[in-house]
């Protein structure tokens, strides 16, 4: 027996809204039409499907059973649809971004949920980088967007960028601590305590380490780690002090905050363009993949510009 895939949607349709009419209406069949493939599949069935009444009709012991069987032929068809378009749909190879740790894992998840959702057919790659190799990428055209921190290098780059929020430095503590009463601090002054920080290659670490330059203050630290999530825990348990992003940090934690009042640490995110995405081409791919690059752009500044959110997920990753 062979069963068309239409009739056995259109048998659904009709036990859903218990009449045959109502089921003609779902996939606008006219009367006749619907009767005539509902007659069809019983005959082809070799026995009766419903039951016919005066206000509707209902499965017979065999339409139950066809009805089951026919959802997971419908739901196995569709997910063989999907992953066999899955190879053809997208128009354009995966956009690229390049990020420090802070908006990777902070501001840009949020931005990639949204993006993701909007643009089934869009894929991104995402790569951690500091400003300097970010910026080397995006000249030589091999990614998309990057997220770099406002510097000299940045600025005198030549490419196309724009402000994406504040990404300054601060200083984090137990809460009724060492830090209690103040509202700022040097990085010397906070080097005098014991300190809790992130891995020697981290970006955050070699920003820090880059402007402190030659006379940097001895640190002790009591431990290093790889994510901002685990530096946060630990200085809010009181284990040292730590120097973050201040975005990354959750304000319902038990935690004072002062300001790290070295220059250096005022830093500002900036989203960069790619060279490649000032070159003109009127192909269809390039098209596509610059309106693309433009809708993740417009993401990243809304989740970027966002108000955190209370109860913030602490990111992973580095500055």
């Amino acid at each position: 027996m062979r069963y068309d895939l239409d009739d056995l949607r259109l048998f659904l349709d009709i036990l859903a809204e218990g009449s045959i009419t109502g089921g003609a209406r779902r996939v606008h069949l006219s009367l006749p039409s619907a009767s005539a493939r509902v007659r069809a599949l019983e005959h082809n069935a070799g026995v009766a499907l419903l039951i016919r009444g005066r206000r509707g009709v209902r499965p017979t012991p065999a339409g139950t059973t066809l009805a089951r069987h026919a959802r997971d032929v419908l739901a196995q068809t569709a997910r063989l649809e999907s992953a066999v378009a899955s190879y053809t749909r997208s128009p354009t190879a995966p956009l690229t971004l390049l990020g420090g740790g802070s908006a990777i894992q902070g501001f840009v998840q949020q931005a990639l949920v949204s993006f993701l959702r909007a643009h089934p057919d869009v894929d991104v790659r995402v790569s951690e980088s500091r400003t300097p190799q970010t910026v080397r990428t995006l000249t030589d055209g091999e990614a998309d967007l990057g997220i770099v921190i406002d510097d000299e290098e940045a600025r005198d780059c030549g490419l196309d960028m724009e402000p994406l929020g504040d990404d300054s430095l601060v200083v984090i503590g137990q809460a009724g601590g060492i830090l209690a009463g103040r509202t700022g601090l040097t990085y010397s002054e906070v080097a005098e305590h014991p300190l809790v920080g992130l891995d020697a290659d981290s970006s955050l670490r070699r920003w820090i380490e880059k402007n402190l330059g030659p006379h940097a203050p001895v640190v002790r630290y009591r431990t290093t780690v790889a994510g901002l999530n685990v530096l946060v825990a630990l200085a809010a348990a009181g284990v040292g002090l730590a120097v973050v992003p201040r975005r990354t940090v959750d304000p319902h934690l038990p935690l004072d905050v002062c300001e790290l009042e070295d220059p250096w640490a005022r830093r500002l995110h900036l989203l960069a363009w790619g060279a490649k995405a000032a070159r003109t081409s009127s192909t269809a791919k390039a098209t596509a993949t610059a309106e693309a690059t433009a809708a993740l752009a417009e993401h990243l500044r809304r989740a970027a510009f966002s108000e955190p959110a209370s109860g913030r997920e602490h990111p992973d990753g580095q500055a």
